[in-house]
């Protein structure tokens, strides 16, 4: 592969953000601010809980912490550049850094992909099989999925970010977008983009439509399942339950679907944007209430957590 060097003449980008508007600067600064302290505090909050309570030692919390540690990671890619933006006005990126920003906001959305069809999963063997849901997801099994999901989204990364900057970008270093991203990087390409494009693609699909394959025939069999409960209340819960994380799953599928799974001409930056805001920014700040926020044992852990902290400042003042 021709290095990144010798393939362009571009040393530096500059992205457009969300908006030119002077009087929305702030109040979009004050408004993502807010969305990324409570995306930090919720996962990594998250991670913190079930690292200290041994009663959430298990394979559903073990994967949980992970995708918390991956929406964590994706969102710390994009959005302290873009808060930055509305309050220095500095909108331009290096080239080297619009790599790195590309490489590790598609390294985190493809594990995530991964690693919620591995949360499918477990809830299959638990729901379907609870007899055998101890020798089925055994501590080494849950290991070898989570390494799994991590290496498949670094490796799949690695392979698009690298063809991608391959590319000569000879036409203009303006990027419609609020960060590096592959459809309005591809436009300011003068390169035959047809064979990337069609990389893409095939990566897309075994990285987005096998995981969402897995999670699709996981939840039809947990279905069937719930629908032979005799009790109502049950069945109740168990859907309640299905529906938030099938709601989070449809929310970032059908994104990276409308993204990434159409034609480059046919793509409106615009609208882009305004997708995108859902599952770089939003989506990482829901996934902890979706997934634990309603969860009785994340909130047992949490009480339990500050009952401890107010014990040791009884302690320390008295």
């Amino acid at each position: 592969m021709t290095s990144i060097e010798n393939r362009s003449e571009v040393n530096e980008f500059i992205l457009t953000g969300l908006t030119d508007v002077p009087e929305l600067q702030v109040p979009l600064f004050i408004m993502f601010t807010l969305i990324y302290l409570i995306t930090l505090l919720g996962n990594l909050g998250i991670v913190a809980l079930i690292s200290w309570d041994p009663r959430l030692h298990t394979p559903m919390y073990f994967f949980l912490s992970n995708l918390s540690l991956v929406d964590f990671g994706y969102s710390s890619t994009i959005t302290p550049k873009v808060m930055s933006g509305f309050l220095t006005g500095d909108k331009v990126i290096s080239y080297t850094g619009c790599a790195t920003q590309l490489f590790f906001f598609g390294a985190f959305a493809t594990t995530e992909s991964f690693l919620l069809a591995t949360m499918a999963y477990d809830r299959h063997a638990a729901v379907c099989k609870p007899l055998h849901y101890t020798t089925t997801m055994t501590s080494s099994l849950c290991a070898h999925l989570a390494s799994g999901a991590y290496f498949c989204g670094f490796l799949t990364s690695s392979i698009v970010m690298g063809n991608t900057f391959s590319l000569s970008f000879c036409r203009d270093n303006i990027v419609h977008h609020f960060f590096c991203d592959i459809p309005p990087l591809l436009v300011l390409s003068c390169s035959d983009i047809h064979v990337i494009e069609s990389l893409i693609f095939i990566l897309g699909s075994l990285t987005s439509f096998f995981p969402f394959l897995v999670i699709f025939t996981s939840y039809l069999l947990i279905f069937i399942t719930i629908l032979k409960i005799r009790s109502a209340e049950g069945r109740q819960k168990a859907f309640s339950t299905c529906v938030s994380h099938l709601t989070a799953v449809s929310i970032f599928y059908g994104t990276i679907i409308f993204m990434y799974f159409q034609p480059s001409s046919n793509h409106s930056m615009d609208s882009d944007k305004m997708v995108s805001v859902f599952y770089t920014m939003v989506i990482p700040m829901l996934n902890p209430l979706v997934y634990s926020l309603r969860n009785k044992d994340i909130k047992n852990a949490f009480r339990k957590a500050l009952s401890g902290q107010q014990l040791q400042l009884i302690n320390h003042f008295s």
